[in-house]
């Protein structure tokens, strides 16, 4: 089993939702990125998504753009993201979901890409713009590498495709709460519950939950119907708001902790 596997068998056998929060890599710098991981697994982080800075992000809304643009002004770039992964592997197992483009792992090289990524201690990869019917060119290579793909899917995804892609998922399903990018507005819980709960019956795999959860009770509200909840632009925005200030890691820990404390009410 893989350390999602692992991590979503321990959290169903304690009747627990998965907290799992994005951050940029390289935002505010890779230094501050390696201490806030190790912040928010300390604070009650499940999984962690780390967000590769590319220059066109076109599923993220303005505060996940700016923290790209930081990143790459700060001189991100994959290797360094990879750099970052093998780093905080040297101290942690948390599971590690490498979020972002294609564009950017096109270019470094498929398969050189997969290698780096497993050598690192990569788990999975989620790419946003990469649809499920152009995706066998890089599945089979990261799968060989160990490496779990994430399927995304919407509130406009057709039933029938709905259930064909369930059933191939691996890791764990992310499941867009609403159209549009991310941080553009608040999540309604009630409207998207029939929905998760239809897909947590089309497939094996862990549902979670993402875009417009920003404060303690949205997540709650979540949690109480998937098995996890993504939390990106809120935490995004205080690592804007703080960044190179004393008070950034306090913030962040307080605000995961507050959002798993929350969730542990739920089940």
């Amino acid at each position: 089993m893989s350390r999602i596997d692992d991590t979503f068998a321990l959290l169903k056998q304690r009747g627990e939702t998965a907290l799992i929060p994005f951050i940029t890599a390289g935002d505010p710098d890779f230094a501050k990125t390696q201490q806030l991981v190790k912040t928010l697994e300390s604070a009650g982080a499940d999984l962690i998504e780390l967000g590769m800075p590319f220059s066109d992000p076109m599923a993220d809304g303005p505060t996940i753009q700016a923290a790209s643009e930081r990143a790459l002004a700060g001189g991100a770039t994959v290797a360094k993201v990879l750099n970052l992964v093998a780093e905080i592997r040297l101290e942690s197992q948390i599971p590690l979901v490498l979020m972002g483009y294609y564009n950017p792992i096109f270019c470094y090289g498929i398969e050189r890409f997969a290698q780096d990524a497993s050598s690192a201690g990569v788990d999975a990869l989620l790419l946003v713009d990469l649809p499920p019917e152009e995706v066998d060119e890089i599945a089979q290579i990261v799968a060989q590498a160990g490496i779990s793909l994430i399927t995304l899917l919407a509130p406009t995804t057709p039933p029938e495709r709905m259930a064909r892609l369930a059933s191939l998922a691996q890791g764990y399903l992310y499941y867009v709460s609403m159209t549009g990018v991310t941080g553009a507005r608040k999540v309604a819980p009630e409207d998207i519950r029939a929905a998760v709960e239809n897909l947590k019956k089309l497939t094996k795999v862990p549902v979670g939950v993402g875009f417009g959860i920003t404060t303690v009770e949205d997540a709650k509200a979540v949690g109480e119907f998937a098995d996890g909840v993504v939390v990106g632009s809120a935490l995004v925005k205080i690592i804007e708001e703080y960044g190179q200030d004393e008070m950034l890691i306090s913030r962040v820990s307080d605000f995961i902790s507050a959002l798993k404390h929350g969730l542990s009410a739920v089940r």
